[in-house]
Parts: C-alpha cells; structure tokens; sequence
C-alpha cells in the first residue's frame, strides 16, 4: 500500500516518497511533508538550475542557493528559474 502526506507545495494528500532524500532533520521533514510528485518535479527543477547555471556541487554557495530555492519551491514562494530556458518541444 503507498504511503500518503499532505504535500506541502499542492496541498492535498498525494503519494509519498518511500524513504527520507537524504539523512537527518531536513530529510525527515521532505519525507513527512513532500509528495512523490512534487520530489520529482523539484529533482528534474535542481537538475535545470545546476545545468543551465553551471553550478558546481563542490562549492558550498551553490549548495546552499539550491537548498534556500528548494524552500522556496516546496513552500509555493517564487523560486527562481533559468534565464533564457526553452522547454523541449514534444
């Protein structure tokens, strides 16, 4: 049987993920309160920014941009996006 939260960025109650993202507080928190959808939309989002911005995830600023626009992402705040991206036509 799948695992439902109330997905904080939708608002709803929504698959949730099968295990915590990553270990410790912050992990915990996007496993109670994070839906599958929403998880996988932002990995394909960090995915866009890293490439398009070029960011490297040896340098802690980047981490830490990704971390505060992941916040801002879940939270339904304006997060920021790629300048000049250009989804694939189907």
């Amino acid at each position: 049987m799948t695992r439902k939260v109330h997905c904080r960025k939708y608002q709803q109650e929504l698959d949730g993920l099968t295990a915590p993202p990553f270990p410790g507080p912050r992990g915990q928190d996007i496993y109670d309160n994070v839906s599958k959808k929403a998880w996988e939309e932002w990995q394909t989002h960090q995915t866009m920014l890293i490439n398009e911005k070029q960011l490297s995830m040896m340098d802690p600023d980047a981490r830490k941009y990704l971390q505060a626009e992941m916040e801002k992402f879940f939270a339904g705040e304006d997060y920021d996006k790629a300048e000049g991206y250009v989804p694939p036509s189907e």
